[in-house]
């Protein structure tokens, strides 16, 4: 059974959903356990979300890409742009200069529309190839 060219790459989108998923669990859960184990607050500082944009912008980039050489809707990557402006944004100038819950913020917000945009993206992909598989 042969893959289409579409199908094979549908990962994508579920992977960058998965990685919107933990970036959010990341910035729920983290204050919540460093609260209740005071001996970690050493490691609050510790700054997860910059690293974490090598990973999601090209993983989201190619995902949205070639889902929009399929579904040429331009929302889902007007959308995954705002998503990722946001991520980066609270990455680095938030975090740097605003502080921890504007960080926190900006970049929840941005996991967010990022996750929606690639749900979005994986649905119109899959819409569009079971409308061209009837032809």
């Amino acid at each position: 059974m042969n893959q289409t060219p579409a199908k094979s790459t549908d990962w994508l989108d579920g992977a960058a959903i998965g990685l919107s998923g933990l970036c959010l669990l990341h910035c729920l859960a983290l204050p919540f356990f460093l609260g209740a184990l005071p001996m970690l607050m050493p490691f609050t500082e510790s700054h997860l979300h910059a690293q974490m944009l090598y990973f999601a912008v090209p993983l989201s980039v190619v995902a949205i890409g070639i889902g929009y050489t399929r579904h040429r809707d331009s929302r889902v990557v007007i959308a995954a742009f705002a998503g990722l402006s946001l991520l980066v944004f609270g990455a680095t100038v938030a975090h740097g200069s605003l502080g921890v819950i504007a960080d926190r913020l900006f970049t929840i917000s941005g996991s967010i529309v990022l996750a929606a945009a690639h749900l979005w993206n994986g649905l119109l992909s899959r819409r569009h190839r079971c409308l061209t598989a009837g032809d």
